[in-house]
């Protein structure tokens, strides 16, 4: 006969009312102001972003890392990154915190006016240098689970998992999937922050044809979805609000979250300088406003940017 477990609510209650009254709240690493700010990252979670090719995934995980780093001066991160190398990785974030485009800095064409963007941009990634690592091939959970044990990584970041093998020979990508869902649940489990970036599929949109409109992306687009779905604690998809890949606006849809509210979220993407400003909640009147100007965009980061650099300039275009 199976031996019945369970635990009564009476010899829970009194522990878990003190807690809730006199306990500390969860430690989460916010990654940026306003609305991003209230995006749970922390230990013990699992973060699922998943979108189009060209949406944004990588741009907008990168930044979530360097202001994490920035607001939280103890934290140290990992990222594999299995398509991107740190040099171009680190371009794009220069792009986003100096106002300089990215095409200048990617083909090194500045003028003399760009100096001091550029100086201020490389100091504000200086400072947050000694605590974020890049692995190295191999791309697998052994390499990730030993680089960050040995940096002391507390937060993972991981772009992204179709392409990230779990340990064994198992060559079916399901399973795979499956399988280093399961160890990410692991590092969780040893209060590590993860974030795990995911391919999607093509769906139909509202005229039966396969793409990948945002009307039709929800938890079961994720490629090898089921254990992404269960596995992770919060799901988002990353999106262009209409259908022309190259808009700046796009949702950042919340599918699910396993502890609070979903909370989607409507931000501007610039992509000359790989930067994502929050332009209000899906339903806000703020969600249809003007697009923020280059000013702008310095203007919300300058509470962050006076920690290693003089105040803001105008943005760069071009």
């Amino acid at each position: 006969m199976t031996q019945a477990r369970f635990v009564a609510a009476a010899n829970l209650i009194d522990q878990w009312s003190d807690n809730v009254v006199h306990g500390e709240p969860p430690v989460r690493y916010p990654i940026g102001t306003g609305e991003l700010g209230r995006i749970e990252i922390g230990p013990g979670l699992v973060t699922l972003l998943g979108g189009a090719p060209g949406a944004g995934k990588t741009a907008f995980s990168m930044q979530a890392t360097i202001d994490a780093l920035r607001l939280t001066p103890d934290l140290r991160a990992l990222i594999c990154n299995v398509e991107m190398p740190p040099d171009a990785l680190l371009d794009r974030q220069l792009a986003r915190l100096s106002g300089v485009s990215l095409t200048r800095i990617r083909h090194r064409q500045f003028d003399a006016d760009h100096r001091q963007r550029l100086e201020r941009g490389i100091a504000t990634l200086r400072s947050v240098a000694d605590r974020l690592c890049f692995l190295q091939p191999p791309f697998d959970l052994a390499n990730v689970a030993a680089a960050a044990d040995r940096f002391e990584a507390a937060m993972l970041v991981l772009d992204y998992i179709q392409r990230i093998s779990p340990p064994g020979n198992e060559t079916e990508a399901r399973n795979t999937v499956n399988r280093t869902m399961d160890y990410l649940r692991q590092f969780a489990d040893a209060d590590v922050a993860v974030i795990v970036i995911s391919a999607v599929g093509r769906t139909r949109d509202g005229k039966g044809r396969s793409s990948y409109s945002g009307e039709g992306l929800n938890l079961a687009s994720f490629r090898e979805s089921s254990e992404l779905e269960f596995g992770a604690d919060d799901a988002f998809i990353l999106h262009p609000e209409q259908d022309d890949a190259e808009g700046s606006t796009v949702r950042l849809k919340h599918l699910k979250s396993r502890y609070a509210e979903c909370r989607t979220l409507m931000l501007e993407f610039d992509r000359h300088q790989q930067h994502f400003s929050c332009i209000g909640t899906a339903g806000d009147a703020a969600a249809t406003a003007t697009s923020p100007s280059g000013n702008d965009h310095n203007a919300a980061l300058a509470a962050l940017w006076d920690r290693t650099a003089p105040a803001s300039e105008e943005s760069d275009e071009g």
